[in-house]
């Protein structure tokens, strides 16, 4: 990779804003395309609604799940109650969900309506860009971390990327019961 790329690449990661997606679309796919299981997963901060951050990384030694949504889609509306019960039930095992919102700021009041029964945090994303994870596409899509960091479910391969009982049983349960 030649340092013009290298550079490019670093801003992409770092960018996290609306000027990310003028990198284009060639660059959201590559993000995403580098996504592999296995590998560690992108860093990514999560700005919650009220004013803390959480990165990906100090959730080291816990199961994370990085999940994107949007005020607007029925299927993350219907989902993330579901996530939130599994989210409580499991939290003493090391569960922890980072919610990304893809509502606009003038959404905000409704974002916080509906996040405000969860049991993990929410954050506007500010952007359709997630750093790493490439530029958001699809939603819900969520992204599923191990206790060491790497990228265990990736959410774009998923066809059915909604979460329901049996998928949470399937992807996280065998996750939740190592140490």
């Amino acid at each position: 990779m030649t340092h013009g790329a290298v550079s490019r690449r670093r801003w992409l990661l770092q960018a996290g804003s609306g000027m990310a997606l003028a990198a284009g679309a060639r660059w959201s796919q590559a993000g995403a395309g580098r996504l592999q299981l296995g590998q560690a997963a992108p860093p990514l901060v999560l700005h919650t609604l009220d004013g803390r951050s959480i990165a990906t990384h100090d959730l080291l030694g816990k199961i994370a799940v990085v999940t994107f949504w949007a005020t607007w889609c029925p299927h993350c509306v219907e989902e993330l109650p579901l996530l939130s019960r599994y989210a409580a039930q499991h939290a003493a095992q090391g569960l922890e969900v980072l919610a990304f919102s893809l509502d606009s700021p003038d959404d905000l009041p409704e974002v916080r309506r509906r996040s405000a029964p969860l049991s993990f945090p929410t954050g506007l994303l500010g952007s359709a860009w997630a750093g790493g994870y490439g530029r958001i596409w699809r939603l819900p899509v969520s992204f599923v971390i191990d206790r060491a960091g790497r990228l265990v479910d990736n959410g774009w391969d998923d066809k059915q990327p909604v979460w329901t009982s049996e998928r949470l049983k399937r992807v996280l349960d065998p996750l939740l019961q190592t140490s």
